[in-house]
């Protein structure tokens, strides 16, 4: 923890230096950055689990507590406005004693109404940055959310410092722990909703906890490519296994998906021969490469694969151009990892917010930058049996490149997907998936 809290005094200073160079060039006196605050659900008295403003968790690792603030300028000492009830209804947060707290001033809220009291005079030349306008309309702020701000500091959230690099790390082997446990549960005969609860306690987090809805896919399942249905019985014929699972730690996420075949089969060859591919693909990374051009290479690669395993036929180049390999792998390579799962700033070319679309050919890329050192980045290339995209291929002459009586044996395994989250550094990958022992 002590070496957390002297990577934490780092960021600090790296995020006044950045709130201190976009607010000079918007002649703004500093940012009000909001947690957030709940949401009603409709006709009920109760609140939907609360998602914090990922701008407010940049700052510091307080990711359930609403109605909180922070008012940051660049040169002063960040102040938290913490919002602490009186209420026996709810747990109240503890005061803050964590390695953080001496790094912010503290002012303590009891009723969310009366922020104003504690919010800068000359509020027409701060910036809000959060989620409720209405909530900042009522407050008096002119300027919510401008564009040129957010667009700052989403391009640059790509770039991690020393101390988000630690705690995705952390967040990498929390959720390596799960995998493993999953892994083992499938294995052991586990119904698709036991091994979420198996990978859930496994990493000590609760379904409203971990950063995303965790996919666990058993056989044809694997094909739904955001499958979260959760079966509670086992199948009949155990086949194959997709678990697409992450962890939190401090509001860092990772994004983490493995798949198993039941049995040795053409299936677990085609693993092996995905997961060779993704670490090829990986191998490729490195400062000034385009992440669009190692999403095409992908393709190419994939599409010796179907070659190679007699599921389409042809020449590899040709298999691209025609789509036949979209047909298989529809999604994009992966993306920018953070503060959120799929992070912002996955198209933009500089700070200003110049916007680098995907190519027409696959517009499903959710990252269009060049790499550069200190980004992390999913890489997750899968290779599906979705028969409403191959119904697409029989309408036209592409049908005679593929092997149906091939596709028909993969259909009941449904896919594969394989992801690890890899750090760009200057003169090599790091691997933090692999690195805590999550292999084929």
């Amino acid at each position: 923890m002590e070496q957390l809290a002297h990577l934490y005094h780092e960021h600090i200073s790296e995020l006044n230096r950045r709130v201190a160079d976009i607010t000079s060039r918007e002649n703004l006196s500093g940012l009000v950055i909001h947690s957030g605050q709940p949401h009603r659900q409709f006709l009920d008295d109760m609140d939907y689990p609360f998602k914090v403003n990922p701008h407010f968790k940049a700052w510091l690792p307080v990711i359930d507590n609403p109605n909180s603030w922070l008012v940051v300028n660049g040169h002063d000492k960040p102040t938290l406005i913490f919002y602490r009830p009186v209420d026996f209804w709810h747990k109240v947060a503890d005061e803050p004693t964590d390695f953080w707290a001496e790094y912010v001033d503290i002012k303590y809220l009891t009723k969310a109404d009366k922020v104003a009291e504690f919010l800068p005079t000359d509020i027409d030349d701060w910036a809000y940055i959060g989620e409720h306008l209405d909530v900042a309309d009522v407050l008096g702020f002119n300027r919510r959310n401008p564009d040129s701000v957010l667009s700052y500091l989403n391009y640059h959230r790509a770039d991690k410092t020393a101390y988000e690099l630690a705690c995705m790390r952390k967040s990498n082997s929390i959720a390596v722990t799960g995998h493993q446990a999953a892994k083992t549960a499938f294995y052991n005969g586990a119904s698709e909703f036991e091994i979420l609860q198996v990978y859930l306690s496994a990493i000590s987090q609760g379904e409203n906890q971990v950063p995303y809805s965790s996919i666990v896919a058993l056989n044809e399942n694997a094909a739904i490519l955001h499958y979260t249905a959760l079966e509670q019985t086992p199948p009949p014929q155990r086949l194959s296994f997709l678990i697409d699972a992450g962890a939190n730690f401090h509001g860092y996420a990772s994004d983490i998906t493995r798949s198993y075949a039941f049995e040795k089969n053409i299936f677990d060859d085609l693993i092996t021969a995905m997961d060779s591919m993704q670490l090829q693909i990986i191998a490729m990374m490195k400062p000034g490469v385009s992440y669009v051009d190692l999403h095409v290479a992908t393709h190419h690669k994939l599409a010796q694969i179907l070659i190679d395993f007699d599921i389409a036929t042809g020449d590899a180049t040709g298999l691209v151009e025609q789509g036949i390999t979209s047909a298989f792998f529809p999604h994009g390579l992966g993306h920018i990892l953070g503060l959120q799962v799929h992070d912002m700033g996955g198209f933009l070319a500089d700070e200003k917010g110049t916007h680098i679309a995907s190519p027409e050919a696959h517009p499903f890329l959710r990252c269009t930058r060049t790499l550069a050192e200190n980004q992390v980045l999913t890489i997750e290339p899968g290779v599906y049996i979705i028969d409403s995209l191959l119904a697409e291929l029989k309408q036209d002459n592409r049908q005679q490149q593929v092997n149906w009586n091939t596709v028909d044996t993969l259909r009941p395994f449904g896919g594969i997907r394989i992801e690890d989250n890899v750090i760009v550094h200057s003169d090599r990958t790091e691997n933090m998936t692999r690195n805590f022992g999550l292999n084929r």
